[in-house]
């Protein structure tokens, strides 16, 4: 399994249409994916789950990869997080 911390910088959060973006991501790979705001956590595929969190700008969230391809999703999904949605925003 891989963990990585990562704080939100677009300023939409993960709401809305960065969050769909974020889940389609993370259904193109087979790992189980879970992302964590707090002690509260969400099936990284399951929009509605991640809109449950409520993550907004600045907050720190938790992704937790596990299975074949953990390293590359790790890697795509924190590149979308801090590269590819904030400037999107602009």
């Amino acid at each position: 399994m891989k963990t990585s911390e990562v704080t939100i910088v677009n300023k939409s959060g993960l709401h809305a249409r960065p969050a769909v973006r974020f889940v389609q991501l993370a259904s193109k790979f087979k790992s189980l994916i879970t992302v964590c705001k707090g002690s509260k956590c969400a099936n990284a595929k399951n929009i509605l789950q991640v809109l449950s969190l409520g993550v907004d700008f600045g907050d720190n969230i938790v992704l937790e990869v596990s299975g074949d391809d953990e390293g590359i999703a790790l890697n795509q999904l924190i590149d979308l997080l801090i590269n590819i949605l904030p400037n999107e925003d602009k």
